[in-house]
C-alpha cells in the first residue's frame, strides 16, 4: 500500500476550507470518505471533493474497511468519543486540536489508543511551516546561542455568533487561547525543544459578549530557563493583526512576522552575532544586516497530512504525537487557574 486511505469526520468548516485541499494535494493519501451531520452536507462534501462515499454518523464510516485512518474535525465535546471510537475501529486517527476537553480525558484517549495499537497525532499543522521549521533548525544549531525570551500574538476578529461551539465552555473548552494560543504556546516548546514549567496568565472577555475569552496573556517559564509571552484574541480586526513568533537569544535572534497562521509564508529576520564581548557603555542601536533564510513555502496541511501517512505507511515516528498536544492541554488549565486565581502555577 503506498497511499493510506482516509475518512473525514467532520467534513465541513477547517476541513473543507484546509485540511481536505491539503490531503487531495498529498502524494501518499487517499480521501475515501467524508461524514456530515446530515446527508445532504455530507453529499455536498463528497460531490465538491469527488470522493467515493458520503456518511450522516461516524460509525458507519469507521466500519467502512476502505479506510485506514481519520481526520477528526468537530466539536472539541466529541472528540473523546469519536477517538475511541475510531480505535475500536483499528483506524488510526490525526484529531484538531484540543485533543479532548480537558487534558485529563486527552491522557485516557491516548491510553486507550496505544492499547487498541493505533497511532494518534494533534492537528498542530503550524509545526509544519517553513520558517517555524528553519527557527527550529537554528536554535538547534545555537545559532542564536541560549534562548532567554520569546513572544508569540495570534489573533482573529470573531465576533458573537448565537450557537457557535467555539464561543461555548460547553462545547469548545475554551476561548482565543484555547483555538488560537494553543498553536503559540505548541511552537514555544516545539522550536526551542523544551516545555513549560510555570505559568501565569490572564484571560478577559472585553469586548464581545460570550462566555470564553476574547483576549488571553500567558507568561511562560520554561524548563531551558527561557521567559516567553503568548497573546491571543478574538477581539482584534483581521486587517490590524501582525501574527508574530519571535526568539532572542544571548548570542542573537529570530524575528518571523506571519509565519504563523493557515497560509505558509511571511518573512523572518534572523540576526546571529556570536559572542558578544564586553558591555557597550553607549548602548547605541546599530542598523546591523541580518542573515537571509531560504525556505521553500509550501501547504502546511499536505505536509502535515503527508508526514502523518508517512507514519503510518513506513512506521517511522508522528512528528505531532497527541501527547505532546495533551501537555499543551495542560499548559492552557494552568493558564485559566492562573487567571482565575491571580496566581504562579507550577506544572
Amino acid at each position: 500500500m503506498n497511499k493510506l486511505r482516509w475518512g473525514v469526520i467532520g467534513a465541513g468548516g477547517i476541513a473543507d476550507r484546509r485540511t481536505i485541499p491539503g490531503m487531495m494535494l498529498a502524494d501518499n493519501a487517499e480521501l475515501v470518505a467524508v461524514m456530515e451531520i446530515n446527508m445532504e452536507l455530507a453529499e455536498k462534501c463528497r460531490a465538491k471533493w469527488g470522493c467515493p462515499k458520503a456518511y450522516d454518523n461516524e460509525a458507519e464510516l469507521l466500519a467502512d474497511p476502505d479506510i485506514d485512518a481519520v481526520y477528526i474535525a468537530t466539536p472539541v465535546v466529541l472528540h473523546a468519543k469519536q477517538a475511541m471510537a475510531a480505535a475500536d475501529a483499528g483506524k488510526h486517527i490525526l484529531i484538531e486540536k484540543p485533543l479532548a476537553m480537558t487534558s485529563e480525558e486527552g491522557e485516557k484517549v491516548v491510553a486507550y489508543c496505544e492499547s487498541k495499537g493505533v497511532k494518534i497525532a494533534a492537528g498542530l499543522m503550524m509545526r509544519f511551516g517553513a520558517y517555524v521549521q528553519a527557527m527550529k533548525a537554528a536554535i538547534a544549531e545555537g545559532r542564536i546561542g541560549n534562548p532567554v525570551s520569546a513572544y508569540s500574538q495570534f489573533t482573529c476578529w470573531y465576533p458573537d455568533m448565537p450557537g457557535n461551539w467555539r464561543q461555548s465552555k460547553k462545547n469548545g473548552g475554551g476561548g482565543s487561547m484555547m483555538d488560537m494560543g494553543v498553536h503559540c504556546i505548541d511552537l514555544m516548546q516545539y522550536v526551542m525543544d523544551t516545555k513549560v514549567v510555570e505559568v501565569a496568565a490572564f484571560n478577559d472577555t472585553l469586548t464581545f459578549n460570550y462566555e470564553v475569552e476574547d483576549s488571553s496573556m500567558v507568561m511562560l517559564r520554561m524548563a531551558n530557563g527561557a521567559q516567553c509571552v503568548v497573546q491571543s484574541n478574538f477581539n482584534i480586526p483581521d486587517d490590524a493583526a501582525k501574527w508574530r513568533l519571535e526568539f532572542f537569544g544571548d548570542q542573537g535572534r529570530l524575528c518571523g512576522d506571519q509565519v504563523i497562521g493557515q497560509v505558509d509564508g511571511g518573512s523572518l529576520d534572523a540576526l546571529y552575532c556570536g559572542e558578544v564581548g564586553g558591555y557597550d557603555a553607549q548602548q547605541e542601536t546599530k542598523k546591523v544586516a541580518g542573515t537571509a533564510v531560504d525556505v521553500e513555502f509550501g501547504n502546511t496541511y499536505t505536509r502535515e497530512i503527508e508526514s502523518f501517512s508517512d507514519s503510518i505507511l513506513n512506521g517511522k515516528p508522528l512528528e505531532v504525537p497527541a501527547e505532546q498536544a495533551v501537555y499543551v492541554q495542560k499548559v492552557m488549565e494552568a493558564a485559566y487557574r492562573s487567571s482565575e486565581e491571580h496566581r504562579f502555577i507550577k506544572l
